[in-house]
Protein backbone atom coordinates (compact mmCIF):
# COMPACT_ATOMS: atom_id res chain seq x y z
CA UNK A 1 0.00 0.00 0.00
CA UNK A 2 0.99 3.34 -0.55
CA UNK A 3 1.42 5.76 1.78
CA UNK A 4 0.35 9.57 0.97
CA UNK A 5 -0.62 12.76 2.92
CA UNK A 6 -4.21 12.71 3.71
CA UNK A 7 -6.22 15.66 1.62
CA UNK A 8 -7.29 17.13 5.09
CA UNK A 9 -3.94 17.25 6.33
CA UNK A 10 -1.58 20.39 5.94
CA UNK A 11 1.79 20.67 4.30
CA UNK A 12 3.32 22.23 6.97
CA UNK A 13 6.20 21.09 9.44
CA UNK A 14 5.37 19.95 12.85
CA UNK A 15 6.13 22.29 15.83
CA UNK A 16 5.59 19.41 18.15
CA UNK A 17 8.33 17.84 20.48
CA UNK A 18 9.95 14.68 19.49
CA UNK A 19 8.56 11.62 19.99
CA UNK A 20 4.82 13.35 20.85
CA UNK A 21 1.87 12.02 20.41
CA UNK A 22 -0.21 14.94 19.07
CA UNK A 23 1.13 14.29 14.95
CA UNK A 24 0.17 10.41 14.67
CA UNK A 25 -3.76 11.87 16.42
CA UNK A 26 -3.97 14.92 13.92
CA UNK A 27 -3.27 12.20 10.61
CA UNK A 28 -5.57 9.23 12.19
CA UNK A 29 -8.52 12.06 12.53
CA UNK A 30 -7.80 13.16 8.79
CA UNK A 31 -7.59 9.76 7.63
CA UNK A 32 -10.91 9.19 8.65
CA UNK A 33 -12.86 12.49 7.56
CA UNK A 34 -10.94 11.86 4.08
CA UNK A 35 -12.43 8.09 3.90
CA UNK A 36 -15.80 9.48 5.11
CA UNK A 37 -15.57 12.29 2.20
CA UNK A 38 -16.37 14.92 4.91
CA UNK A 39 -13.92 17.43 4.35
CA UNK A 40 -16.20 20.01 3.68
CA UNK A 41 -18.63 19.33 6.54
CA UNK A 42 -16.05 19.56 9.41
CA UNK A 43 -16.15 21.98 11.98
CA UNK A 44 -13.00 21.55 14.17
CA UNK A 45 -12.40 23.17 18.21
CA UNK A 46 -8.97 23.19 19.75
CA UNK A 47 -8.55 24.83 22.96
CA UNK A 48 -5.40 26.13 24.51
CA UNK A 49 -2.89 23.60 25.13
CA UNK A 50 -0.29 21.56 22.55
CA UNK A 51 -2.80 21.00 20.38
CA UNK A 52 -3.59 24.82 20.36
CA UNK A 53 -1.81 25.41 16.88
CA UNK A 54 -4.21 22.03 15.39
CA UNK A 55 -5.75 24.83 13.09
CA UNK A 56 -2.04 24.72 11.44
CA UNK A 57 -2.16 21.08 10.49
CA UNK A 58 -5.51 20.56 9.37
CA UNK A 59 -7.53 21.37 5.80
CA UNK A 60 -10.31 22.26 6.73
CA UNK A 61 -12.16 24.50 9.42
CA UNK A 62 -10.86 24.94 12.59
CA UNK A 63 -12.07 27.40 15.71
CA UNK A 64 -9.90 28.48 19.26
CA UNK A 65 -11.59 27.97 21.86
CA UNK A 66 -10.81 29.50 25.29
CA UNK A 67 -9.17 26.74 27.97
CA UNK A 68 -11.51 24.22 28.49
CA UNK A 69 -14.41 26.06 26.82
CA UNK A 70 -14.15 23.62 23.44
CA UNK A 71 -17.69 21.56 24.57
CA UNK A 72 -19.62 24.60 24.88
CA UNK A 73 -18.63 26.16 21.62
CA UNK A 74 -18.80 22.65 19.83
CA UNK A 75 -22.40 22.64 20.73
CA UNK A 76 -23.46 25.98 19.43
CA UNK A 77 -21.96 25.61 16.53
CA UNK A 78 -23.30 22.30 15.73
CA UNK A 79 -26.46 23.43 16.92
CA UNK A 80 -26.49 26.62 14.52
CA UNK A 81 -25.33 24.49 11.70
CA UNK A 82 -27.22 21.12 11.87
CA UNK A 83 -25.86 19.92 8.61
CA UNK A 84 -22.07 19.81 9.89
CA UNK A 85 -19.64 17.46 11.65
CA UNK A 86 -18.16 19.25 14.69
CA UNK A 87 -15.27 17.56 16.92
CA UNK A 88 -13.40 18.94 19.70
CA UNK A 89 -9.75 18.48 20.15
CA UNK A 90 -8.55 18.44 23.67
CA UNK A 91 -5.58 17.61 25.97
CA UNK A 92 -5.94 16.35 29.60
CA UNK A 93 -5.68 19.70 31.61
CA UNK A 94 -8.04 21.50 29.29
CA UNK A 95 -10.81 18.50 29.54
CA UNK A 96 -10.21 16.63 32.69
CA UNK A 97 -9.58 20.06 34.65
CA UNK A 98 -10.67 23.55 34.11
CA UNK A 99 -12.84 22.26 31.35
CA UNK A 100 -14.42 19.41 33.38
CA UNK A 101 -17.96 20.93 34.17
CA UNK A 102 -18.22 21.86 30.51
CA UNK A 103 -17.56 18.04 29.16
CA UNK A 104 -19.61 16.33 31.88
CA UNK A 105 -22.59 18.33 30.99
CA UNK A 106 -21.89 18.02 26.73
CA UNK A 107 -21.70 14.24 27.16
CA UNK A 108 -25.04 14.50 29.74
CA UNK A 109 -27.46 16.74 27.41
CA UNK A 110 -26.11 14.23 24.65
CA UNK A 111 -24.92 16.92 22.18
CA UNK A 112 -23.99 15.52 18.38
CA UNK A 113 -20.47 15.97 19.04
CA UNK A 114 -17.49 13.70 18.64
CA UNK A 115 -14.46 14.58 21.13
CA UNK A 116 -10.82 13.52 21.04
CA UNK A 117 -9.01 13.64 24.36
CA UNK A 118 -5.43 13.23 24.31
CA UNK A 119 -4.22 11.95 27.44
CA UNK A 120 -0.42 12.22 28.19
CA UNK A 121 -0.93 12.96 32.14
CA UNK A 122 -0.12 16.47 32.24
CA UNK A 123 0.01 19.92 31.21
CA UNK A 124 2.44 19.56 28.28
CA UNK A 125 2.46 23.00 26.72
CA UNK A 126 2.70 25.03 30.03
CA UNK A 127 5.16 23.36 31.97
CA UNK A 128 4.77 20.10 33.07
CA UNK A 129 2.39 20.76 36.29
CA UNK A 130 0.01 17.84 37.19
CA UNK A 131 -3.22 17.00 35.72
CA UNK A 132 -6.42 15.48 37.15
CA UNK A 133 -4.57 11.96 35.35
CA UNK A 134 -1.53 12.52 36.23
CA UNK A 135 -0.70 8.95 37.49
CA UNK A 136 0.22 7.90 41.06
CA UNK A 137 4.10 8.65 42.02
CA UNK A 138 4.42 10.35 38.79
CA UNK A 139 6.88 13.33 39.07
CA UNK A 140 5.41 16.64 37.70
CA UNK A 141 6.68 19.92 38.29
CA UNK A 142 3.84 20.56 40.51
CA UNK A 143 4.29 16.89 42.49
CA UNK A 144 7.98 16.69 42.62
CA UNK A 145 7.75 13.83 45.25
CA UNK A 146 5.17 12.01 43.02
CA UNK A 147 1.61 12.28 43.07
CA UNK A 148 -0.30 11.36 46.47
CA UNK A 149 -4.08 9.98 46.84
CA UNK A 150 -3.99 11.44 50.20
CA UNK A 151 -2.56 14.75 48.95
CA UNK A 152 -3.85 15.20 45.43
CA UNK A 153 -6.28 13.20 44.50
CA UNK A 154 -6.74 9.67 42.13
CA UNK A 155 -6.13 9.94 38.41
CA UNK A 156 -9.21 10.62 37.40
CA UNK A 157 -10.96 8.25 34.70
CA UNK A 158 -12.65 10.15 32.26
CA UNK A 159 -14.51 7.95 29.78
CA UNK A 160 -15.55 5.70 32.49
CA UNK A 161 -17.40 8.66 34.31
CA UNK A 162 -18.52 9.86 31.37
CA UNK A 163 -19.55 6.52 30.03
CA UNK A 164 -22.34 6.45 32.99
CA UNK A 165 -24.75 9.63 31.90
CA UNK A 166 -27.37 8.80 29.24
CA UNK A 167 -26.15 11.38 26.46
CA UNK A 168 -23.05 9.58 25.80
CA UNK A 169 -23.28 6.92 23.02
CA UNK A 170 -19.93 5.60 22.65
CA UNK A 171 -16.81 6.07 25.01
CA UNK A 172 -13.48 4.22 24.06
CA UNK A 173 -9.97 4.51 25.42
CA UNK A 174 -7.10 3.44 23.02
CA UNK A 175 -3.08 4.05 23.08
CA UNK A 176 -0.82 5.36 20.35
CA UNK A 177 2.32 3.43 21.08
CA UNK A 178 1.90 0.95 18.53
CA UNK A 179 0.86 0.22 15.06
CA UNK A 180 -1.69 -2.24 16.28
CA UNK A 181 -2.84 0.12 18.97
CA UNK A 182 -2.76 2.99 16.24
CA UNK A 183 -4.67 1.01 13.95
CA UNK A 184 -7.64 0.41 16.91
CA UNK A 185 -7.65 3.57 17.69
CA UNK A 186 -8.38 5.11 13.57
CA UNK A 187 -11.54 2.60 14.14
CA UNK A 188 -12.38 4.66 17.31
CA UNK A 189 -12.07 7.33 15.98
CA UNK A 190 -14.30 6.31 12.62
CA UNK A 191 -17.11 5.18 14.89
CA UNK A 192 -17.40 8.69 16.78
CA UNK A 193 -17.65 10.14 13.46
CA UNK A 194 -20.28 7.58 12.46
CA UNK A 195 -22.12 8.18 15.59
CA UNK A 196 -22.40 11.94 14.74
CA UNK A 197 -23.42 11.64 11.46
CA UNK A 198 -26.08 8.80 12.17
CA UNK A 199 -27.14 12.04 14.66
CA UNK A 200 -27.41 9.50 17.79
CA UNK A 201 -25.69 11.15 20.26
CA UNK A 202 -22.34 12.17 22.10
CA UNK A 203 -19.56 10.18 21.57
CA UNK A 204 -15.85 10.46 23.43
CA UNK A 205 -12.23 8.03 22.52
CA UNK A 206 -9.49 9.07 24.47
CA UNK A 207 -5.93 8.47 23.47
CA UNK A 208 -3.16 7.41 25.25
CA UNK A 209 -0.07 9.54 24.17
CA UNK A 210 3.21 10.21 24.64
CA UNK A 211 5.04 12.89 25.98
CA UNK A 212 8.49 12.64 26.35
CA UNK A 213 9.74 16.17 27.55
CA UNK A 214 6.89 16.09 30.36
CA UNK A 215 7.46 12.79 31.56
CA UNK A 216 11.31 13.82 31.30
CA UNK A 217 12.19 10.45 29.23
CA UNK A 218 13.78 9.82 26.03
CA UNK A 219 10.63 9.12 23.03
CA UNK A 220 11.77 5.74 22.41
CA UNK A 221 11.07 5.08 26.45
CA UNK A 222 8.26 7.05 26.47
CA UNK A 223 5.94 4.12 24.60
CA UNK A 224 7.28 2.10 27.47
CA UNK A 225 5.85 4.62 30.25
CA UNK A 226 2.34 4.34 27.90
CA UNK A 227 2.60 0.37 27.85
CA UNK A 228 3.90 -0.41 31.32
CA UNK A 229 3.06 2.63 33.33
CA UNK A 230 -0.74 4.16 31.93
CA UNK A 231 -2.43 1.15 30.23
CA UNK A 232 -2.45 -0.48 33.84
CA UNK A 233 -4.17 2.72 35.41
CA UNK A 234 -6.36 3.55 31.67
CA UNK A 235 -7.35 0.33 30.73
CA UNK A 236 -7.76 0.05 26.76
CA UNK A 237 -11.11 -0.90 25.29
CA UNK A 238 -14.53 0.54 24.62
CA UNK A 239 -15.85 1.45 27.59
CA UNK A 240 -19.67 2.15 26.19
CA UNK A 241 -20.91 0.80 22.98
CA UNK A 242 -23.91 2.33 20.98
CA UNK A 243 -26.37 -0.11 22.37
CA UNK A 244 -25.35 1.48 25.49
CA UNK A 245 -23.75 -1.79 27.28
CA UNK A 246 -21.19 -0.23 29.71
CA UNK A 247 -18.42 -2.14 31.00
CA UNK A 248 -14.59 -1.58 32.42
CA UNK A 249 -12.43 -2.28 30.15
CA UNK A 250 -10.19 -5.69 30.87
Amino acid sequence: MNYTRPESMQLVSTHYCAGCGHGVAHRLICEVIDELGIRERVLAIAPVGCAVLAYDYWNFDVCEAAHGRAPALATGMRRCNPDKIVFTYQGDGDLAAIGAAEIVHAANRGELISVFFINNANYGMTGGQMAPTTMLGQTTTTSPAGREARREGWPMRVIEMLAQLDGTVFAARCALHTPKHIREAKKAIRTAFDIQIAGAGFSIVELLSSCPIGWGVSPTDALQVIEKQMIPVYPLGIVKQPDGAVARPS
